[in-house]
């Protein structure tokens, strides 16, 4: 019988979740994927098809069924699974409620079939709407757009089913990833992928308003990491930022790419600047 302990990663095929994947296998986990690919792809994953300690099932989580096997003996389940986007979610809110917040749901539910030992939600950073910097974990919640609204309202579910049905939760509020894999699709997705296939293209860097703004950074390996640190430390019901604690101009990224410029008008909502407070992470 095999005695590596099973993690179920909901939405592994994607950016993040895809690199928690490679993180998990390469620390001994068995691992378990259930991944819609709406965002995801299986090439992200193309580099464990002969590990047999990788299982992938190409199924919505907002379609589980509480005794699905896929959870069957999980001790843990990393919940990356969702929709993301500012914009689309303005255009269509009811669709980024049902991924976001009933999918999560789903997953508290089936989490709680199979009695998992821990859970660890994949929040965004962008419940604080525009907020005072550095942000702090406990700074107010102020939403500005359906898709910040959705990922709060799940992890506030997340955390209702910790106090209620004492399901043991951490909750990571990502700032600005970065990496392989990122998304590249749209003219408003992910700005470091956009600008990498725009480079590669040799076309116009799209940049959303006067490109002044700021974002704070972190490496898609370092918030993996972070991840497995979050699921394996004895703390339960902690929120936490996860940046890098030094933000930087989009203007400095079209600067160190270089290259022509289109300027495009800005979001509803969105910040100047985000910028984490990552004492608490630090310390802990």
């Amino acid at each position: 019988m095999n005695s590596k302990p099973i993690v179920v990663v909901t939405g592994g095929a994607g950016f993040i979740g895809s690199h928690v994947v490679d993180l998990l296998l390469s620390e001994g986990y068995l691992v378990r994927v259930i991944d819609n690919l709406t965002g995801g792809r299986e090439s992200n994953l193309a580099q464990h098809k002969n590990n047999s300690d990788l299982s992938c099932e190409w199924s919505d989580v907002c379609h589980l069924d509480s005794n699905t096997n896929i959870f069957s003996q999980a001790k843990y389940v990393m919940h990356f699974a969702g929709i993301g986007d500012i914009v689309p979610s303005i255009e269509k809110p009811i669709e980024y409620i049902s991924a976001n917040v009933q999918g999560t749901v789903r997953v508290l539910e089936a989490v709680r079939a199979a009695k998992a030992q821990k859970m660890v939600y994949a929040a965004s950073s962008s419940c604080y709407g525009l907020a005072s910097v550095p942000t702090s974990e406990n700074h107010v919640i102020s939403p500005q757009y359906p898709y910040a609204l959705s990922k709060y309202m799940g992890e506030q579910a997340c955390f209702h089913w910790n106090k209620v049905y004492g399901l043991p939760i951490n909750s990571l509020r990502i700032f600005n990833a970065y990496g392989p894999r990122v998304r590249t699709t749209g003219v408003y997705g992910a700005v470091f992928g956009v600008f990498f296939k725009q480079k590669l293209a040799k076309k116009p860097f799209t940049v959303v308003g006067d490109g002044q703004q700021k974002r704070d950074f972190l490496y898609v390996t370092d918030v993996a990491r972070a991840f497995l640190a979050a699921l394996t430390t004895k703390k339960i019901g902690q929120i936490y930022n996860l940046g890098a604690g030094n933000p930087q101009s989009i203007n400095r990224l079209v600067e160190l790419l270089g290259g022509e410029v289109v300027y495009v008008p800005k979001r509803p909502g969105e910040p100047d600047c985000t910028f984490a407070d990552i004492t608490k992470i630090k310390k802990e």
